[in-house]
Formats: C-alpha cells, structure tokens, sequence
C-alpha cells in the first residue's frame, strides 16, 4: 500500500507498506550488489538506518545461486538485514554485463561473464530467483536499451517489455506465497514521448504495485532526462509509487523529486567512496529545492591539500569514527591502500545521501 501525506508542486511526501515494514518517500535505496553493502556490516547499515536496500538478481543467480540463498533462509537470514529489500529482474546486468547470445520473446540466453555458462533468463525464471531471494519489491524482467537508439527499435523494446511484464505478473499471481511481495512494472521508451506514453499505458493496464522508469541515465544528458521526466511522471498513476532506476548524483535526485518521483537507487555513493570521493552539504543548508547543484560537495580526500588538515572527516555525523578521525587521517589510509579507508568513506557518503532523503521529506512537509 502506498500512501501520499503531502505534496509541494508535483513532490510527494509518502510511505510505502513492504509485508516488512514501511518505506518513508522519497528514499534511497543503498545498493547491495552481492548481497552485500560493500565494506560494511550489517549493524553499519543498521546504524544508517536505511528503510530499504537493494539486491541484484543477476550477481545473485550466478553467485551464491538463488536456490543456494533460498536454502540458506533466503537473503534476509543470509545476510542478517530484516527491513525491505528491492530486487531489480536482472535485466539491466544481462544487457550491459554479460555475452548475450540471442534476444526472443521467451526471453533472453547469455553467457556469464564470470565463467562463461549459458544461462536462459526468461520473464517467469527472473519471477523465480526473485522469490528464492526473497525479495519485499521485485521487478518484471525488461530490455534496457543504451542510448542513443533508433526509434523503431526503442518501439519494438517497449513492445517485448510489456509482453515480459504480462508474462511476469500472470506467474507471480500464481504463487501461493503469503504475505506475498510487491511487484512493480518498468517502463521504457527512451527520450521518445510518445513511446513513454505507449509504454506506460501498456504497463498500467496490466497493473502493477508500483512503477519504474526505465531506460534513462544510460547515455542521454542530464537536461535529456529532466525533460522525459517532466511529462513520464504524469502518464502514472498519481496512488502508485515511482521509482526512477539507476540515478544518481545529488542534485539529480533533487529535480526528479520535484517532477514526482519516489524512489531512487545507485552506485554513485559507495563507488565513488571506493576511490576516496566524499560528499557533504555545504553549511547548514535545510532548502535545497531551489540550490540547484550548489548545496553539496564533493572532495577527493586523497588530494594534497588534506595531507595536513586535522578537521574531522564530517563534525556532525552519527558515527564516532567521522567525527573523531580526521581528513588527514583518512587520507593516509587511502594512500597505504589501508581496507578501513573506503569502509569510513562508505559510512559518510551514504549517511549523505540519506540525510539528504530526510531533509527532501521534511521540505516537502513543510510546505
């Protein structure tokens, strides 16, 4: 169930019901690949205090192998996280990863780019895995089509999109499993409107618990995706969350809140915490709706200038470790290659990212 309790313009302040618990929006989802948050515990992502985390069906099928995870309790037990989990279908590692060998109605067969094994993803097999994981959202299996792309093409993707997510619902809805998870829709149609309408009509009339847009930060500009998102929002419906996939930087999350949007996932703060980048709010900035891209930083701890400077990686956060451990410090530690250095990045990026969740919503409420 999903809920709306306020709005400013088109941003919608609202709570979304998983049969384990509720989903404050707009969020963040923090992405755990592999089953795992890179470089953190499960009581480091307890402590930020995410509502939701996201999974990914393709690393997951291949290793440990979802029926492995299904036997180990399923990846709430396996990796002790006992709050929501989103699973994507699969698709968009299957495009951009692995060798794919043929594309049919059926589905789709690739070989893994671990050990080159053949695989058959079909609509009904991602349904699977999916619930052998044990996934609260799950995604339908869609084609993701890297942009640029012609439109006849873009056409016939939202075409067998929607034949997939019709075959994904009509076996979901088989499943006899209680409390059963949500299942959300995708839809595609790259920057074409008139394809994004298409393709969110096909996807509406099959119905879903929520809806994603797909297809976008895959090679378009960032004006690109503002302008699709300034009419795709609308061809939702208005009591079903929405969910833009793969984005993004701070400010990007930021305008597509205010053009509607719900739910966000990306790599962005743990990657780029990986390699010594950091991200932080400038001053004590509380509005950010009209700050464009100017109320966040982003420093790479391992330049010279913090080979000296004693100021504590961020005064104000949660962790004892931020507050006490200086930029100087970490640096050091990025330069020995030292494994508690990206674990400390790690921490303050996503404390960032949903802290600045928390101040969208407060905005919004505060109309």
């Amino acid at each position: 169930m999903f809920t709306v309790f306020n709005t400013k313009g088109a941003a919608r302040r609202g709570e979304l019901e998983t049969r384990k618990g509720k989903i404050q929006t707009p969020c963040f989802m923090p992405i755990a690949t592999k089953g795992a948050i890179k470089t953190l515990s499960a009581d480091e992502i307890r402590a930020l205090d995410p509502d939701v985390i996201l999974g990914n069906t393709y690393h997951l099928m291949l290793r440990p192998g979802s029926e492995e995870i299904k036997r180990l309790g399923g990846m709430h037990q396996f990796m002790d996280w006992h709050k929501s989990i989103l699973t994507d279908s699969g698709g968009f590692q299957v495009f951009s990863l692995a060798n794919i060998r043929k594309i049919t109605r059926e589905g789709v067969r690739f070989n893994s780019h671990i050990d080159g094994k053949e695989y058959f993803l079909t609509p009904e097999e991602s349904m699977r895995v999916q619930l052998n994981i044990g996934s609260d959202i799950m995604m339908v299996l869609d084609e993701c089509v890297e942009l640029p792309a012609s439109r006849d093409y873009l056409e016939q993707s939202i075409d067998l999109t929607a034949e997939w997510a019709g075959k994904c619902k009509v076996f979901f809805s088989s499943t006899a499993l209680e409390p059963k998870p949500l299942l959300f829709g995708i839809v595609q149609g790259g920057t074409d409107k008139e394809l994004r309408e298409k393709s969110a009509k096909q996807i509406t009339d099959i119905g879903f618990d929520g809806y994603a847009l797909g297809g976008l930060a895959v090679g378009e500009s960032e004006q690109e995706m503002y302008s699709v998102l300034d009419y795709a929002t609308g061809f939702l419906p208005s009591d079903k969350p929405r969910y833009l996939m793969g984005v993004g930087y701070p400010h990007q999350i930021v305008e597509a809140v205010k053009r509607g949007v719900d739910m966000f996932d990306c790599v962005i703060p743990t990657r780029e915490a990986r390699h010594g980048r950091l991200y932080g709010f400038k001053g004590e900035t509380e509005s950010i709706s009209n700050a464009s891209a100017d109320f966040y930083q982003k420093i790479n701890i391992k330049n010279e200038e913090y080979k000296f400077d004693m100021s504590p990686i961020n005064a104000t956060s949660r962790f004892v470790a931020l507050r006490t451990y200086s930029k100087a410090y970490l640096r050091h530690l990025f330069v020995v290659e030292d494994p508690l250095a990206p674990r400390l990045a790690t921490l303050n990026n996503l404390e960032f990212y949903l802290e600045l969740m928390n101040k969208i919503r407060r905005e919004i409420e505060s109309k």
